[in-house]
């Protein structure tokens, strides 16, 4: 008996067409929801120098940490900056700062590697998608030695991450963390954070690369100059790095002189409570975005929205943040 082929019934085709329908509905949706975001590094010519931001990742900071202002205060500045919050706080970027100056490659801060979890520590791998191995770093320059600039120096196994690479930190810095006294005098909460800054130090020092400076004294590879910024620790520096004659050639990176910029940038007298003297690192803040927005210099920034990288000027009765424009790389088609 020969095989016929019939038409469906129409209730059946139409069920078989919203049934194909849908099928293609929810691949083509399945297919257009990305899983992450681009790699985090991004590139700025400022005169001479080529700076590559790197993006280690976010942690939430909360509100209440900050000190010096009432939650009504905090509130007010919060409401027109539309910062993304959760739960646990305020998002805030942790970045790092690869600089070619003078046929050098300086790394400024290095990230958190495995110290704070799943969330951070992505500065090696976003160094790698932007082109460079970490055997080509050959300085490696910390504003501080809190874990989130100082721990991504090492590799997960302990051994330097930058193998070729001198580890400068300033001589106050290495000081206090290395020093006998370093568990009593920081705060109970904060203690963990001695033997996290040992490790890398301890590291570097034992492989005969770690230099330790003080501002000023002109040591620092490449012309760079370490300007003196204690306060959020006893020996907090920021590095100033020319890429010309003008100042507008000039790149600041100013560590952890800011933390909220939605609310420091607008009242530098606001504090971070982990501030290891508050006062001291107020009269930093003050200083650098006077001299930052006086001169125009670049900024770079480990806790401002990646890439961090932008200029500050002044409004009101205390400046504003001004992130850089995306654009592209000269000769770029």
């Amino acid at each position: 008996m020969p095989i016929t082929h019939k038409s469906p019934p129409r209730r059946l085709a139409a069920a078989l067409a919203i049934f194909a329908m849908a099928a293609f509905a929810a691949g083509h949706a399945s297919a257009q929801q990305p899983a992450q975001q681009v790699p985090g590094y991004y590139h700025q010519p400022i005169g001479t120098l080529t700076v590559t931001a790197l993006f280690d990742g976010v942690v939430p900071l909360p509100r209440g940490q900050i000190a010096g202002m009432t939650p009504a205060q905090v509130d007010k500045q919060l409401q027109s900056r539309y910062v993304p919050e959760s739960p646990a706080g305020l998002q805030t970027a942790v970045n790092a700062y690869l600089v070619q100056v003078q046929g050098r490659r300086v790394l400024i801060d290095a990230g958190t590697a495995d110290c704070f979890g799943a969330g951070l520590g992505h500065v090696v791998d976003n160094l790698k998608a932007a082109g460079f191995a970490p055997e080509q770093v050959d300085d490696v320059l910390v504003t501080h030695a809190h874990p989130d600039h100082l721990c991504g120096v090492l590799g997960k196994d302990g051994t330097p991450a930058f193998p070729k690479a001198t580890l400068w930190v300033d001589r106050t810095e290495a000081a206090y963390w290395q020093g006998p006294q370093a568990e009593a005098n920081t705060p109970k909460d904060l203690r963990f954070i001695v033997g996290l800054a040992r490790r890398p130090l301890d590291a570097y020092s034992a492989a005969g690369r770690l230099r330790t400076f003080e501002p000023g004294d002109g040591s620092l590879p490449a012309g760079i100059q370490a300007l003196a910024t204690h306060g959020h620790t006893p020996g907090h520096a920021s590095y100033l790095v020319s890429g010309g004659n003008g100042s507008h050639d000039k790149l600041l990176v100013w560590g952890d002189l800011v933390h909220y910029h939605a609310v420091q940038f607008a009242n530098p007298k606001a504090s971070f409570e982990v501030d290891a003297d508050r006062a001291q690192a107020i009269e930093s803040r003050r200083a650098m975005l006077q001299r930052a927005a006086r001169e125009g210099w670049w900024v770079g920034g480990a806790h401002l929205p990646f890439p961090g990288l932008g200029h500050a000027r002044t409004e009101g009765k205390g400046y504003a943040w001004v992130p850089a424009e995306y654009s592209p790389l000269p000769g770029a088609q």
